[in-house]
């Protein structure tokens, strides 16, 4: 089951044209997932302030459906996936959230943009590959669409 987040677009999210600029719906995901790592109890000072382990970005691509203004409401699903032992995939759906009808309001969701962010955790002193730390593997079976899979394999760590 995907993560979700709820956020609003800001004006300071948006180009001259009064449309989020496209590198902003990458700021927007990694948002996030940061919120996903915390939502999960990792402590987001100890993961990206000077790790002994580090989890970079390796690769980022972005697809866009629709614009998104300023004033939208915005839900992020972040669906972690693990690839190996050391690495892991992000799929972020971006939706613009609106409220259609007026004697019964519903609500509708259109997907705006999709997002795929690709890391690899690094022992930072060597930057050699290394294993996924507990917390991410935890993590990663909370929200990950293999939950299971990912649990047998922090099965096998503990």
């Amino acid at each position: 089951m995907p993560f979700t987040y709820s956020r609003t677009v800001r004006f300071q999210d948006t180009d001259a044209a009064g449309v989020v600029y496209f590198a902003n719906v990458l700021a927007m995901c990694h948002e996030a997932y940061e919120a996903s790592l915390a939502a999960s109890g990792i402590n987001l000072n100890a993961f990206f302030c000077y790790p002994r382990i580090a989890i970079p970005i390796t690769h980022a691509t972005v697809d866009f459906m629709r614009p998104s203004f300023c004033g939208d409401e915005q839900k992020i699903y972040v669906t972690p996936k693990k690839l190996k032992d050391s690495e892991f995939e992000i799929e972020y759906e971006v939706f613009t959230v609106e409220r259609v009808g007026k004697e019964i309001p519903e609500i509708q969701e259109t997907c705006v943009a999709r997002a795929f962010t690709k890391h690899v955790c690094i022992d930072s002193a060597q930057r050699v590959r290394s294993p996924l730390p507990l917390e991410v593997m935890k993590w990663l079976s909370q929200w990950s669409r293999e939950g299971e899979k990912v649990f047998d394999d922090l099965e096998t760590l503990l």
